[in-house]
């Protein structure tokens, strides 16, 4: 019970200093002048990445553990689950419940472009990604070449995401800065302590999560891989995601599923990137279920994008599908 009680404590200080840290990260942009396009899409969807981010991290370089490249390829396969499913599932069943006070009704109308090109990006590039667990250890130099590609690829999509000036969020009000809510313009030093802060928060949470699956993962004789595919990404990535419900309620569905697919975008990229150079990138045929089913459920959503021009609350919600035979999957011990 005290493994499972520091497992809550360490993701409810993740997600404190995850909060923290998004708060001074927009207040970071203001101060530097950056337009709402690059603090939203690139300063602010990194930092709200950051929990599911360090976890694996810390769990590859912990070398006190056997489980720890486990727990660590777990958290990094489990986040595009999550997202491109469950995330999708929750989305869609938000469309219908507000249905009567929706514009759109059970239509989701969302930026074509923007959601073709990110949902294709992570298509693309999180199934090189899976590719490059399937190259074996003599062939090392081809697995890093892919990720310096996964790399390269989010440097262009952080490129072309400036370019274009992607506003997601022009129409919300900058939220009062933690550190001084009372400054209507708190100092840049300030701001800076606080985003620092935040990030000692997040790896101080990180390093205990680590600790405590390995524990109850030992305890209950439960694979730590699977622990960490389910708890992490739900733990991290889920209660952010419900601002989806939000401005689905209210009509703004590029913002809904923006906020979804660029989270795929990082977590396809970037992410996978770290496994590669940090461990072997052995996948083995759970970790290619998972990645299966996650790669299934996005192609799903972007052909009935290119084909309709728009997304149908019934083709989100299953994605829910794919998550729950993930759960069986995961429960009969096919995923292991």
């Amino acid at each position: 019970m005290e493994s499972i009680a520091l497992l809550v404590i360490s993701l409810g200080i993740i997600l404190v200093g995850a909060e923290v840290f998004v708060n001074g990260i927009e207040w970071l942009g203001k101060k530097l002048n950056l337009s709402e396009g690059a603090v939203g899409s690139v300063l602010a969807a990194v930092g709200t990445a950051l929990p599911e981010t360090l976890i694996p991290i810390i769990a590859i370089l912990s070398g006190s553990s056997s489980h720890g490249h486990d727990i660590g390829i777990g958290a990094i396969l489990g986040a595009p689950l999550m997202l491109s499913t469950l995330a999708m599932c929750v989305t869609g069943l938000a469309v219908v419940f507000f249905r009567r006070k929706r514009t759109f009704g059970v239509k989701v109308v969302a930026d074509y472009s923007t959601m073709s090109r990110d949902l294709g990006f992570f298509v693309l590039v999180y199934g090189a990604a899976v590719l490059a667990g399937l190259i074996p250890p003599p062939y090392r130099m081809w697995q890093v070449g892919i990720g310096i590609l996964l790399v390269l690829s989010y440097a262009g999509y952080v490129l072309l995401t400036l370019l274009q000036e992607r506003d997601i969020n022009s129409d919300h009000e900058l939220p009062k800065f933690y550190f001084a809510r009372r400054s209507p313009s708190p100092a840049l030093g300030l701001v800076i302590f606080q985003v620092i802060f935040a990030l000692g928060l997040i790896i101080f949470g990180a390093d205990m999560f680590v600790k405590s699956v390995t524990h109850v993962a030992e305890m209950y004789a439960v694979p730590a891989f699977v622990l960490a595919l389910i708890i992490t990404p739900i733990a991290t990535e889920l209660p952010e995601k419900f601002n989806s419900v939000i401005w689905i309620s209210r009509n703004k569905d590029t913002l809904a599923l923006g906020n979804i697919t660029g989270a795929m975008v990082f977590q396809s990229s970037l992410i996978p990137a770290l496994g590669i150079f940090l461990t072997p990138w052995q996948l083995t045929g759970s970790a290619m279920i998972v990645a299966i089913l996650a790669i299934a459920s996005a192609s799903f959503i972007f052909l009935e994008l290119r084909k309709k021009k728009h997304i149908s609350a019934l083709l989100l919600m299953i994605g829910g599908l794919f998550y729950a035979l993930f759960i069986y999957f995961a429960f009969t011990g096919v995923i292991s």
